[in-house]
């Protein structure tokens, strides 16, 4: 049940974080956004707060935000037809009934001959057995009711392709960079509760019946040498060891201003993800608090991971990596499940480099993800004309459908690698 409770923490942070970045820059900019989505397919939760409808859905594979010109709109008016208009205090149409008119009886009927909703925000028409056209004017805020439920309009003004590509770009890329701010913050908290790592490669605490207590290590020891290695961060000692499982090794350390000679044998540890072993001796960094440290900390370590994330994207990329190594849902929540049982700490740490991920992932310029839709503002930037939106949705349109394909292609090779 913690596992469970964890993952829904951690997925609905990450989501909602990055959602709430596209969501937020969407409404600065004065674009109408109709739906804000964490989970995808059938709704489980919903409410409605002013313009948009705030929704969790069921497969936990990531979330949207609904802006008005994104996509199609579902409700067009055409000539001919039968619809039935409410009016407000100004005697603008605020409601335009579409279907179940009855339902309305103090709707006005028109027959339309002309509508423009995006610029005009007006309805041309005929009232029933009438030959005398009508013009009414319709209210920014107005709503069509359909099934008797309201969809808001859309005024060219308040949908996404209106905005200058500098708007565009920034509500894009304001998902992703929310990420990266969470993982600063995320690292910042640990900062303030825990410390800082020092600079230097000192001990702060040493495993029970680990290598490091058997061969003699001792709290605050600095390791300054290995073999013939000197040492300067804990980062390198933790290389070292990493590399050298079951071999002896040779260390110096400073002791109370004296240098000590020990031999460490680290042990083996299997990581079968990896298919790799890597060495353990039972030690823990040490750690102090600073102010400026702990700021510093927040932005150093959101960058170290960052790097060694685009390092790994790009072996995948070349081939070194295999898909195989990819992990969806089903691996996350195993490996959160492995994560929780270390801490509280441990889980931050996790949370924090997942939130680092999700934002390069969302970066990668492939279609359908915001790097490929910032793709196409820069392709409209330098082309000085927008890329024609059909063809824009069907290229994004493809890359979902592949992205989809490829989340299932992860999700069962995560089942068959942890139950199969």
């Amino acid at each position: 049940m913690k596992t469970i409770l964890a993952f829904i923490f951690m997925f609905g942070l990450l989501v909602f974080i990055h959602e709430f970045g596209h969501m937020i820059f969407a409404k600065r900019a004065g674009m109408l956004v109709r739906e804000f989505a964490i989970g995808f397919g059938p709704k489980i939760f919903s409410f409605k707060k002013n313009e948009t409808v705030y929704t969790i859905r069921l497969l936990p594979i990531g979330g949207y935000v609904r802006v008005a010109g994104e996509d199609p709109e579902i409700i067009e008016l055409k000539p001919g037809q039968h619809i039935g208009l409410e009016f407000d205090e100004e005697g603008k149409v605020i409601k335009i009934i579409v279907n179940n008119k009855a339902k309305h009886p103090n709707a006005r009927i028109i027959e339309v001959e002309h509508v423009d909703l995006d610029h005009q925000l007006i309805i041309e028409g005929y009232e029933i057995d009438e030959h005398e056209k009508l013009s009414f004017d319709v209210a920014e805020k107005a709503f069509f009711i359909m099934d008797e439920n309201e969809t808001q309009i859309a005024p060219y003004n308040r949908q996404f392709a209106s905005k200058t590509i500098g708007q565009r770009a920034m509500q894009l890329f304001a998902g992703p960079m929310m990420n990266f701010l969470l993982a600063i913050v995320i690292f910042f908290i640990l900062g303030i509760s825990q410390g800082v790592p020092v600079d230097h490669a000192e001990i702060d605490k040493i495993q029970e019946g680990s290598p490091a207590e058997q061969a003699g290590f001792e709290n605050g020891d600095e390791i300054i040498k290995i073999d013939e290695t000197t040492i300067s961060t804990f980062e390198e000692f933790q290389a070292i060891v990493r590399d050298n499982p079951k071999t002896e090794l040779d260390m110096t350390v400073s002791r109370n201003g004296e240098n000590v000679e020990l031999s460490v044998v680290p042990d083996s540890v299997y990581i079968e993800e990896l298919d790799v072993e890597l060495g353990q001796i039972g030690v823990y960094q040490a750690f102090h608090k600073s102010a400026i440290g702990t700021v510093k900390y927040g932005f150093t370590k959101t960058y170290e991971i960052t790097t060694l994330i685009l390092t790994n994207l790009g072996k995948l990329i070349t081939g070194q990596y295999s898909i195989d190594m990819l992990s969806g849902p089903v691996g996350i929540y195993d490996a959160t499940d492995q994560v929780v049982k270390t801490g509280f700490t441990n889980f931050l740490m996790w949370t924090a480099m997942l939130s680092i991920n999700l934002g390069i992932i969302n970066l990668v310029p492939l279609p359908a993800l915001d790097g490929g839709r910032l793709l196409f503002v820069g392709l409209e930037a330098v082309r000085g004309k927008p890329i024609d939106p059909q063809k824009e949705g069907i290229v994004h349109f493809i890359g979902f459908a592949m992205l989809m394909l490829l989340m299932i292609v992860v999700t069962w090779n995560d089942i068959q690698r942890l139950f199969l």
